[in-house]
């Protein structure tokens, strides 16, 4: 079995900067973010950048992710499709996105639409062996009134499922994400576990002060993104569960939310939770003599 890597993400928009900063610091792989379009990005360009930038240094791009809403806007389609074409010169095999809704509308509303758009979308991911992972996050929707994404709750997950059910198709799954809706994470992979294809590397921190007087509404603040080894998941369960189900490729930390280790402290909550994170899952592989 294939050691889980852990790796960290980087906006698609400030790669060529940042990115730099992060070889040498015991990265194993990097996640390329953009954020409902690509702007003045040219991937190809961009994907020979790279390639220069991590030239010797062992560590690879394992995903590019455009997190937009190809349902309701055509022109996030086209550059949807765009960013699935261009994953292999980027060396990268996960391509990561929203699952996309009907603004305002219930989240049922979409799932038609949603298998119409995303079986072709999987079968052109297929034909390139990349795998097509849709976010658990919110985007402070509701299941009354989606915003871009309808991916964030196990009821839509059924359906999504139903409608493609390429093997190549799944969640691209962080714990955070189901917090803040005061689900729990763990419970949760256990069942789901085999329908993930990816995973970011960000917690959570729940004040159940807070839920008990103030609710979830959000009169009150009640959850905080968190670094792993911040929140409150115990990340050797999730390694574990992920291990145990077969998931053999990485973790991609989602820094730039936590509200403590942020600015100038930002790197040193990454390198924690990158250190925290190979804790978790065993430290470095050693094989074992006798079976070798």
């Amino acid at each position: 079995m294939n050691q889980i890597k852990i790796g960290t993400c980087i906006p698609g928009d400030r790669v060529e900067e940042w990115l730099p900063a992060f070889i040498g610091k015991g990265f194993e792989t990097f996640s390329i973010n953009f954020h409902m379009t690509l702007g003045d990005v040219e991937l190809d360009q961009l994907a020979m950048k790279t390639e220069k930038i991590l030239s010797g240094s062992g560590e690879k791009i394992s995903t590019v992710g455009l997190y937009c809403n190809p349902i309701q806007y055509p022109e996030h389609r086209k550059a949807l499709e765009h960013v699935i074409c261009e994953a292999e010169k980027f060396g990268a095999d996960h391509v990561s996105t929203f699952a996309g809704a009907w603004e305002g509308k219930p989240v049922e509303d979409a799932f038609a639409e949603f298998g119409k758009v995303f079986r072709e979308l999987a079968d052109m991911a297929q034909e390139r062996g990349v795998k097509l992972g849709i976010e658990n996050c919110l985007m402070d929707g509701t299941w009354e009134k989606a915003t871009c994404n309808i991916g964030f709750h196990p009821r839509a997950w059924e359906a999504m499922f139903e409608e493609v059910k390429n093997d190549n198709f799944g969640l691209e799954w962080e714990p955070t994400h189901q917090m803040v809706q005061l689900i729990d994470p763990v419970s949760q992979l256990r069942k789901w576990c085999k329908k993930i294809v990816h995973v970011h590397g960000k917690d959570a921190t729940i004040d159940w002060d807070a839920v008990k007087h103030g609710g979830i509404t959000g009169a009150v603040p009640f959850v905080w993104h968190r670094m792993p080894g911040f929140g409150d998941t115990d990340w050797r369960n999730i390694i574990s569960i992920l291990r145990a189900n077969g998931y053999e490729d990485d973790i991609c930390i989602e820094g730039y939310h936590d509200p403590v280790y942020n600015g100038e402290w930002e790197m040193t909550g990454q390198l924690h939770a990158l250190q925290y994170l190979k804790w978790c899952r065993g430290g470095e592989f050693v094989p074992s003599p006798w079976e070798q």
